[in-house]
């Protein structure tokens, strides 16, 4: 009879798995899965109020700037010192609140996006199809002329084409969301959209030209040398992790170059209060034939970031200074640094620094006297 209950027992699941058997899976968490449901929902209501306080404090910006300059302070209207303090007061918060919003999704997009699917995206790709890919990529890492070049010694040694990587090397520093979005917020979506094309032109020509020279022989030996090693194996974060990620990138770049950005817009100022009205148009204008040469060859030994040169611009087309001229100072500046150079040189030999050095700053040259003819 015992035997018997045991049996029944075991046939209706209330017994132990005989010898053989598959174990029943798991029954899932409800409570981790609850928990990370709680999560995602606090995060979601946190960041709806981070925006909402975002732009309710960047519509006001011009409205308090003026209000601390000429109430405040007491400072007249229309004297050099005041209109140059609030243009400070303005522009920099504006500025910093632009950075901060714009790295923060941008550090979330990077946590899809891996330098190592870069190069894996870019390696075997032929020329044409390559250039075009690697000056896309560019927009969406925001590295600076500096940082990018250990990226770039990471894709030549993983096989990817040399003029595939100066695509990607001119781009990612000149073409990126910092620029594109500093752009929009001082100087409208013409202007960005002009430089986001013009940027990925050169982009994608520069390397272009240095790949049908056929180079490859100018790199440093010990780049040769090197062979690409096994990516590691990528961990796909969650959200939260994500959100971490995004917020990582603020404290980093936004830490890093804020006071970059306090300098440029200091500048800016400057030019703004104590500049008068048609100085610059007299010699950065279309008129100045020789304007266009002299910005970029004042551009190249230069070294800023987007967001530390983007406020100058604005101010220096306010008091009249062409178009043209003044992206192919920005251009020169962000995708051609003393710095940049340097690092460059223990990579690749004189020859080849000089050519790509070369052929960009052509391209940059071209954008300027092209937009100033036509604008």
């Amino acid at each position: 009879m015992n035997d018997l209950r045991e049996l029944r027992i075991d046939s209706m699941g209330g017994g132990m798995p005989g010898p053989g058997a598959t174990p029943a899976p798991p029954a899932p968490d409800k409570g981790a899965g609850e928990a990370g449901q709680a999560g995602m929902a606090r995060i979601l209501a946190l960041g709806i109020a981070a925006l909402a306080l975002w732009i309710a404090v960047y519509t006001h910006l011009e409205a308090w700037a003026d209000a601390a300059t000429y109430g405040l302070l007491g400072l007249e209207r229309g004297s050099a010192f005041a209109a140059a303090l609030a243009f400070f007061l303005y522009d920099g918060p504006k500025v910093l609140l632009l950075l901060t919003l714009v790295v923060f999704g941008v550090g979330i997009i990077r946590s899809f996006f891996t330098a190592a699917r870069a190069r894996r995206l870019l390696a075997g790709r032929g020329e044409a199809v390559g250039n075009v890919l690697a000056a896309l990529l560019g927009i969406v890492t925001p590295f600076c002329s500096c940082s990018a070049v250990p990226l770039f010694v990471g894709f030549v040694t993983a096989g990817v084409p040399l003029g595939v990587t100066f695509s990607f090397l001119v781009s990612a520093p000149m073409v990126n969301e910092v620029a594109l979005v500093l752009l929009y917020g001082l100087m409208g979506w013409k202007v960005a959209g002009l430089y986001l094309l013009t940027g990925l032109l050169v982009a994608m020509v520069s390397g272009w030209v240095i790949g049908r020279l056929k180079m490859e022989g100018h790199l440093e030996e010990w780049v040769r040398l090197i062979h690409a090693g096994q990516d590691q194996p990528e961990v796909e974060p969650g959200w939260p992790g994500r959100v971490r990620a995004g917020l990582e990138a603020v404290r980093d770049i936004v830490g890093r170059t804020w006071p970059w950005v306090l300098a440029g817009i200091a500048v800016g100022a400057g030019i703004h209060g104590y500049v008068p009205e048609g100085f610059m148009a007299s010699i950065m204008g279309r008129d100045a034939w020789w304007s266009v040469l002299a910005a970029v060859a004042l551009g190249v030994p230069m070294y800023s970031n987007a967001a530390g040169i983007i406020p100058v611009v604005h101010a220096l087309l306010e008091k009249g200074a062409a178009l043209g001229t003044v992206l192919a100072f920005m251009m020169s500046v962000i995708a051609l640094s003393l710095p940049e150079t340097i690092i460059l040189r223990k990579v690749l030999k004189p020859r080849l620094l000089f050519t790509f050095v070369g052929v960009v700053s052509l391209g940059i040259l071209l954008v300027g006297y092209l937009f100033n003819l036509i604008l």
